[in-house]
C-alpha cells in the first residue's frame, strides 16, 4: 500500500510517483480500461490527471484501481438478510415464538446451516439469505448494479509538491486535527521529511514526537517538549492511543457501560471493568525510563511551575512516576533537577494558579481574580462568559480587552459563535466530556439574575468585540489584491473549530456540520461490518429515528417498516471473513407528506462492547432510481455514495452519524456518540442541541466576507478575481485555518 496514494484519495486526488511514469502520448488501452472502471465506482478524472495516468505503468494503474476498490468496499459482502427487502416478508412475532418452541422440542421443519429448525408456514425461507430466527447470513452478495449515481467525484492530480504542502498544512493547522487528518499525518511522516514549520497544536506535536522516538532520536524530541504536560500527553497517547489525556477511571467506566446488556444474564460489565483496568496498567523497560527521566530533567522551566502544571493530573502522574522508576533515576548524577521536581511535587510545596483564581473568585474580589486571569489569556477566554455573569459585564470585558490581542483566533471565533446560546436562559447546551458521550446541560443559573436586555447586551458586547478584533487583524495583514470570489457552497461549510470527528473518512473529507444536498427523492443508509473477522456473534444495528409532529417513530430491527422507511432485516452474526450489511431506505416524499421534521441516522452495538472497529457507515442518493437486487437484496452502489465514514473509536456504544432535514432535502453530517444498545436510548434533545450548536458556527464563506470587508476587497460573482476561494480549496481544512490570524 502506498501511503501517499491513500492520503491523496482522501483529498479527492491521485498521487503519482515519478517512478511510475513512462513516456506515452496517445491514450492507451489500459488507461481507457482504468477510466471505465473508475467510472463504475463513481469517479471521474480531470484532464491533467488523465494525461498523467496515461503516462503510468500498468502496475501503478492496477494499484490505484485496487485501492479505490478497497476504499469503496467492492470486494466486501453487501448481502442483507432479506432478498428484495423493499417488499415486506410478512414475518411476525408469532413466527419467532413458534420457531423458538420448535427448536426446543425438535419439531419438524427445515434445518438451516446454523442448526435452527424453521417450521413450515412460518418464515418464507425463499426470501432470506440466512436464518430469519438467529440472523446468521449464509450467502455472499456481490454488487450487481454500478453507475447509478447521478454525479461523479472528480479526482485531481497530486504531485510530491502537493504532498509536502499538505504535510505543512497539517502540521501548522491552528485547530485540532480530526481522526482522518491525524491518520493522514502519521502516514505522511513515514514517507516525507519533516518540514521546517511551527507546529500549532499539542495533539499534532505527538505524531512528530512519535516519529523521532521510533527513529531513536529522543534528543530531537526533547526540543519539542515545553512542559511536563506535553510529556504526559505523549506517554498517554503511546499507551492508549488517545491524543487527549482521558482519566483512567473515565476509560474504565466507558468500557464497563458498553458491556452492559438489556438482558441481565448477558451483562458482562464486571469482567469488562477488570479487563480495562488490566489494559491500563503501566510497564516500561529501562530504556524508556531513562528517556522520560531525561526529558523531564532537561525541561527549561522552574520546578514549582512544573509541579503546578502536573497538579491537575496528579493521580496519573503518580502512576507514571512509579512505573518509570523516576525516583530511582533522580538519584543519579546529573539528574538533580528531576530530584528537586519529585521532592517539590510529593511535598506539594507549590501554589496552584487555578486554586488562587477560585479562591479570590469566591471572595468576590474582581480586581485580583481578573488580574490573575490576565496572566493566562487563553484560560481567561474560556471562562469569559461565566466571569461576566459572576462579576458583571463591564468590568470583565474591560479586563479582557487588555489581553485580547494574545488570545488565539480560534478562541475568539468560539466566543462569538456561542455567545447567543450561552446568554439565553431558556436554552440548553450540548457538551461532550473527554472520553464520554454528548450530554445536555442546563443554562447557567446566574442568568436568572439578569434581565433580557442585559443578557442581549452581553451577547452583543462579546460578538462585537470578537469581530472587531478579527477585522483589525485582517486589516493589519498586507494584501495587494482588489477583488475576491467566494464559492456559494462555502457558506454551507462551518469553520473547523470545537467539534472534531473521531471517524476516518477514506473517500473524501468533510467537516462536522457540512450539509449535503439530496439529489433525488430517496436516501439509502448502509452499514457494513465484520470483514476479515472469523464467524461469530457480532450484532451491530442500523436504525433511524423520525421526528414527526405527533412524536417519534423508529425504523430498526424491531420495526422494519414505518413511515417512509424500510429496513433490510436484523443480522446478529457475521459470516467468516467476508462481513455483512444492513440497509435502510427513506422516501422523502412520504416523509414530507407525514410532516416529518428530521430523521436521525444511528448505529448501535447490540452485542457487548463498543461499535466494532472498521465498520463502514454512510448514505447513498442519486437523481436516478437506485435498484435493489431481487436475487440477493444487495442495494450498494459505490457510485451513489455521498458520504462514508469508518469507525476507529473503541469507546462508543451508539453513534448518530447524520441528520436528514426533510423540508430542505439536506443531510447534515455530524457525530454524536450516545450510550445504549438500541436507538430508543437516543435522547432527541441531544440531537437538537447539537444541531443548534452547529448552526451557530461561522461558515467559511462568512469568514471570507469578514476578510474582504476588513481588507477592502470587492466581492465578485465570477472566479476571475484576484483572490479565488472554491470548494476544492476548502477540502483541505487544515489550509483553511490560515484564515485564523493570531
Amino acid at each position: 500500500m502506498n501511503p501517499l496514494l491513500k492520503v491523496s484519495l482522501r483529498q479527492q486526488a491521485v498521487f503519482i510517483p515519478e517512478a511510475a511514469l513512462t513516456s506515452k502520448h496517445t491514450l492507451n488501452e489500459s488507461t481507457g480500461l482504468l477510466i471505465a472502471n473508475l467510472s463504475n465506482l463513481g469517479f471521474g478524472v480531470s484532464e491533467s490527471l488523465l494525461k498523467a495516468l496515461n503516462n503510468t505503468a500498468p502496475g501503478f494503474q492496477f494499484t490505484l484501481l485496487e485501492m479505490l476498490r478497497d476504499v469503496t468496499g467492492v470486494s466486501k459482502n453487501w448481502a442483507p438478510l432479506v432478498k428484495g427487502w423493499n417488499v415486506p416478508t410478512g414475518e411476525s412475532v408469532i413466527d419467532h415464538i413458534v420457531t423458538f418452541f420448535s427448536n426446543i422440542f425438535k419439531s419438524k421443519g427445515t434445518r438451516l446451516p446454523c442448526g435452527h429448525i424453521i417450521p413450515d408456514n412460518t418464515f418464507p425461507l425463499q426470501r432470506y439469505n440466512g436464518c430469519p430466527f438467529c440472523g446468521t447470513p449464509f450467502t455472499f452478495g456481490a454488487i450487481e448494479n454500478y453507475k447509478q449515481g447521478s454525479e461523479q467525484k472528480i479526482l485531481e492530480l497530486w504531485t510530491i509538491e502537493d504532498a509536502n504542502e499538505f504535510l505543512k498544512d497539517l502540521l501548522s493547522s491552528k485547530t485540532a486535527l480530526d481522526a482522518t487528518q491525524m491518520d493522514s499525518l502519521r502516514m505522511l511522516l513515514t514517507k516525507l521529511p519533516l518540514p521546517e514549520v511551527s507546529i500549532a497544536m499539542k495533539e499534532t506535536l505527538m505524531a512528530v514526537i512519535d516519529i523521532y522516538v521510533s527513529q531513536e532520536q529522543a534528543a530531537k524530541a526533547q526540543a519539542l517538549f515545553t512542559s511536563p504536560t506535553d510529556v504526559l500527553r505523549y506517554l498517554w497517547y503511546k499507551h492508549t492511543g488517545y491524543l487527549q489525556i482521558i482519566e483512567p477511571r473515565t476509560v474504565i467506566k466507558r468500557k464497563a457501560i458498553n458491556n452492559r446488556h438489556l438482558l441481565p444474564m448477558l451483562d458482562n460489565s464486571g469482567s469488562a471493568n477488570l479487563q480495562a483496568k488490566a489494559a491500563l496498567k503501566l510497564k516500561y523497560n529501562r530504556k524508556d525510563c531513562l528517556m522520560v527521566a531525561t526529558w523531564l530533567n532537561k525541561l527549561n522551566l522552574d520546578t514549582a511551575k512544573m509541579c503546578e502544571m502536573m497538579h491537575s493530573k496528579r493521580g496519573i502522574w503518580v502512576r507514571f512516576i512509579r512505573a518509570l522508576r523516576l525516583a530511582e533515576y533522580s538519584k543519579r548524577k546529573g539528574f538533580e533537577k528531576l530530584r528537586k521536581l519529585l521532592d517539590t511535587f510529593y511535598n506539594e510545596d507549590y501554589e496552584v494558579w487555578q486554586g488562587m483564581v477560585q479562591q479570590y473568585k469566591l471572595r468576590y474580589d474582581a480586581e485580583t481574580t481578573l488580574t490573575l486571569l490576565q496572566q493566562r489569556p487563553g484560560l481567561f477566554a474560556r471562562s469569559l462568559f461565566a466571569n461576566m455573569l459572576w462579576f458583571g459585564n463591564e468590568v470583565t470585558i474591560a479586563a479582557f480587552m487588555n489581553v485580547i490581542d494574545q488570545v488565539p483566533a480560534r478562541l475568539l471565533f468560539t466566543l462569538a459563535m456561542y455567545a447567543e446560546n450561552y446568554f439565553d436562559r431558556n436554552s440548553t447546551r450540548s457538551v461532550k466530556p473527554l472520553g464520554g458521550v454528548n450530554k445536555i446541560i442546563a443554562a447557567n443559573r446566574l442568568l436568572q439574575l439578569y434581565t433580557d436586555q442585559q443578557l442581549q447586551e452581553m451577547q452583543a458586547a462579546v460578538i462585537s468585540l470578537c469581530l472587531q478584533i478579527t477585522k483589525k487583524r485582517f486589516a493589519k495583514t498586507a494584501n495587494t489584491c482588489k477583488t475576491m470570489y467566494i464559492d456559494p457552497l462555502l457558506f454551507n461549510i462551518p469553520l473547523s473549530i470545537g467539534d472534531r470527528s473521531d471517524t476516518v473518512q477514506d473517500m473524501s473529507s468533510a467537516l462536522m456540520g457540512t450539509r449535503f444536498k439530496v439529489a433525488g427523492d430517496t436516501v439509502r443508509l448502509f452499514m457494513q461490518w465484520g470483514s476479515g473477522l472469523p464467524a461469530q456473534h457480532m450484532d451491530m444495528d442500523l436504525s433511524c429515528l423520525i421526528a414527526l409532529p405527533t412524536g417519534t417513530e423508529r425504523c430498526s430491527y424491531s420495526n422494519l417498516y414505518t413511515t417512509g422507511c424500510k429496513h433490510s432485516g436484523d443480522i446478529r452474526s457475521i459470516p467468516n471473513k467476508i462481513g455483512t450489511a444492513e440497509y435502510i431506505e427513506m422516501d422523502l416524499r412520504t416523509l414530507q407528506k407525514a410532516g416529518a421534521k428530521y430523521v436521525s441516522f444511528t448505529c448501535n452495538a447490540y452485542s457487548n462492547g463498543s461499535i466494532t472497529p472498521n465498520l463502514l457507515l454512510g448514505w447513498m442518493n442519486s437523481r436516478h432510481p437506485m435498484t435493489i437486487s431481487e436475487s440477493s437484496g444487495v442495494a450498494y452502489d459505490p457510485s451513489c455514495v455521498q458520504h462514508q465514514v469508518r469507525i476507529i473509536n473503541d469507546l462508543s456504544k451508539g453513534l448518530v452519524f447524520g441528520v436528514l432535514d426533510v423540508k430542505k432535502s439536506e443531510i447534515i453530517w455530524l457525530e454524536l456518540p450516545f450510550s445504549g444498545q438500541v436507538v430508543q436510548h437516543l435522547d432527541t434533545r441531544n440531537v437538537e442541541a447539537l444541531l443548534k450548536k452547529l448552526s451557530s458556527k461561522l461558515s467559511i464563506g462568512q469568514l471570507l466576507q469578514i476578510k474582504a470587508e476588513a481588507q477592502q476587497l470587492q466581492l465578485v460573482e465570477t472566479p476571475d478575481a484576484d483572490e479565488v476561494y472554491k470548494l476544492s480549496w476548502a477540502k483541505n481544512t487544515a489550509a483553511v485555518t490560515r484564515l485564523l490570524i493570531d
